[in-house]
């Protein structure tokens, strides 16, 4: 299978290890819950799905590479206790918490969040002495005397044997007690994911034209050669910012990502021609609905591959258009949100619901106090979110901006010398307004362009 459809059998599997009956209790007992195992070349997004299935159903993660550890960080150090057996008293060899149970209570601690999964890499490449412990964990959920606790789904991850050669096979012992999913490279879910998150437009147009080049490793006589999905995303964050800092992008710079020399130069002299494409179609004019004759001529003339090239520029212009346009929305429906509290307090409405640990001694607030109160109120559920690991890049810069924003209204407000809430909301109406004129500014920008391209 592919990492998207991994991604989502391991959505669906926490779901249903997580449902619980009418007295509380989980459905599947946390000791049949099969611990999960994804087996799959490396760099191609088998830790990066954990992160993001753990912000989308709003779960803790914890996240291990078990060949990090040794036998007794893992099932904890051994010490003496006293006990008593039949009228005798033994001495016996008991062990301190496991540091990697130790972590699943913290995280619980410190973000208050009870249920998650617990992320173990390379877990078909551990020791020799800890082999027979991970046995025990995947039988049982159990390092040493501790259990992981309820509530925790496991996941594991390894790669195969021809990309690790300290992989250890597991025997059908333990192969019987998990639920075990091979997942092989796909460019396609690559290519959506990577418009999904803005992977760089001469990245997914090279890709395009070049799909053999998306995913591989090689042995040669000078060592291994390889092309990851990992070393693509990674390239294309850096590729953003040397382009922003007006640095140059070279071969040196690729190959550091793309550890495959015949790549890294093809994609170079790719890049090179890319820049020179979205200059000479000028493709923000194009989508304006400008059409130069002399560009309209040049189309005509191009090879094929170079037609590619422009449409797959035409399609990363619009993905920006669109990812502004949703950001822009989701903005502005976050402040509108805030926007009908703040109203029904300063009104005093009867039928205001309020936030969990506000009062109705917030009534008796100066409007500008009542926004301070909500804004800390922002601050501290954005605070704990993040904390946590629930939030999305997108939604933090959201809930930053809506703050900000708030900040604004009480700067207006004081300005204004806003004493009552009619005052105050006098104040906010037009300055909501202009950013509700805006988004519908965008939305009708992108719309054109839809149409136009």
């Amino acid at each position: 299978m592919n990492i998207k459809r991994a991604k989502e059998e391991i959505q669906h599997t926490i779901k249903a290890y997580l449902k619980k009956d009418e007295f509380g209790n989980y459905k599947i007992p946390p000791i049949h819950q099969r611990p999960l195992l994804l087996i799959g070349p490396p760099g191609i997004g088998k830790t990066a799905i954990m992160e993001q299935i753990a912000k989308e159903c709003k779960i803790g993660l914890v996240s291990y590479t078990i060949t990090h550890h040794t036998r007794q960080s893992a099932i904890g150090l051994p010490f003496i206790e006293e006990k008593e057996f039949g009228g005798k008293k033994y001495h016996v060899t008991e062990y301190t918490m496991s540091e990697i149970i130790a972590s699943i209570y913290e995280k619980i601690e410190e973000t208050g969040l009870k249920e998650g999964i617990l992320f173990l890499d390379e877990i078909n490449c551990v020791s020799e002495t800890l082999a027979p412990t991970m046995l025990q964990f995947l039988q049982g959920k159990m390092f040493g005397n501790h259990k992981v606790p309820e509530g925790f789904v496991i996941v594991s991850a390894g790669n195969p044997p021809e990309y690790n050669r300290s992989v250890r096979e597991f025997d059908i012992v333990t192969l019987d007690r998990i639920r075990k999913m091979e997942i092989e490279e796909d460019y396609q879910v690559f290519k959506e994911y990577g418009y999904k998150q803005g992977i760089h437009d001469s990245i997914l147009s090279y890709l395009e034209l070049k799909k053999e080049n998306f995913y591989r490793i090689e042995t040669t006589v000078d060592g291994k050669s390889f092309v990851t999905a990992r070393g693509w995303e990674d390239l294309s964050r850096m590729m953003y910012l040397y382009e922003e800092m007006d640095i140059a992008i070279d071969e040196e710079l690729i190959y550091q990502y793309l550890q495959h020399r015949k790549t890294a130069k093809d994609f170079c002299a790719y890049y090179e021609l890319y820049k020179k494409y979205k200059t000479e179609y000028k493709i923000g004019e194009l989508l304006d609905g400008k059409e130069p004759v002399e560009v309209s001529e040049k189309l005509t003339k191009s090879t094929f591959d170079e037609k590619i090239s422009v449409v797959n520029l035409l399609i990363g212009k619009l993905t920006e258009s669109f990812k502004e346009t949703e950001q822009t929305d989701w903005f502005v429906s976050s402040l509108y949100e805030k926007l009908q509290l703040i109203k029904g307090i300063l009104l005093k409405e009867e039928d205001i619901e309020l936030p969990e640990g506000m009062d109705t001694a917030i009534f008796e607030e100066s409007p500008a106090a009542v926004i301070d109160l909500i804004i800390e109120k922002t601050e501290e559920e954005y605070k704990h979110a993040k904390k946590a690991g629930v939030l999305s890049k997108e939604e933090e810069k959201i809930k930053l901006r809506v703050i900000k924003m708030l900040e604004k209204y009480v700067y207006a407000m004081k300005e204004a010398g806003s004493t009552s809430g009619e005052e105050a909301m006098d104040v906010i109406r037009p300055l909501f307004g202009e950013e509700a004129g805006k988004r519908e500014s965008i939305i009708e920008m992108a719309g054109n362009q839809l149409k136009i391209a």
